[in-house]
């Protein structure tokens, strides 16, 4: 009995066929189309960040209302979440553990990116505050500076607008000595 080689292979090929490989590939097409419809649904999702009446930072996946101050988006896209104020109110005493319902995720990452966006908001105030006091600190050390100088025998020019130097008059060092007397005053507390 002659074998044909080629109806050999095709058999070969046939049993190869694995039904494990059809099993993983059903699992991939359901993996990927679960991945992209979560992907779909938290693209949709904008964040919002405003001060409310009281003064409190509101974020929030809802359109600020047409009242509130300092409105601007986040741009972050997170899962639709609503939230509620920073701190809970405390009408009916201290919060038992029980009155307490654990956060979902997103909410975490809510209160999370606003813990974020509070330490920021201190960080620049702080930094603000720290160039202001340098500021403060070398207006003084100059106002110093110049207030000696003008006590001094030492003649003083100064420039004039069109780009003159001239020398100045005792009249005009008076003018400029009180002058730097109220800013040393202001600026060396």
């Amino acid at each position: 009995m002659a074998c044909n080689p080629r109806s050999q292979n095709r058999i070969i090929q046939k049993s190869s066929a694995n039904p494990d490989d059809r099993t993983m590939k059903k699992s991939l097409i359901v993996a990927l189309a679960l991945a992209s419809s979560v992907s779909l649904m938290t693209a949709q999702a904008q964040t919002y960040q405003w001060k409310d009446a009281s003064g409190k930072t509101v974020i929030s996946d809802t359109p600020p209302p047409a009242s509130a101050r300092g409105t601007r988006s986040l741009g972050v896209r997170q899962p639709n979440a609503v939230t509620g104020t920073a701190e809970p109110e405390k009408a009916n005493g201290p919060e038992t553990p029980a009155q307490t319902a654990p956060q979902s995720a997103a909410e975490q990452e809510i209160e999370f990116r606003k813990r974020q966006q509070e330490a920021r908001e201190k960080a620049e105030k702080a930094e603000k505050e720290a160039a202001a006091l340098k500021e403060k600190r070398d207006t003084c050390e100059r106002a110093r500076n110049n207030y000696r100088m003008l006590q001094s025998d030492t003649p003083v020019s100064q420039a004039a607008k069109d780009g003159s130097v001239s020398v100045m008059s005792p009249t005009q060092r008076r003018q400029e000595l009180e002058r730097t007397r109220r800013i040393m005053q202001d600026a060396c507390k």
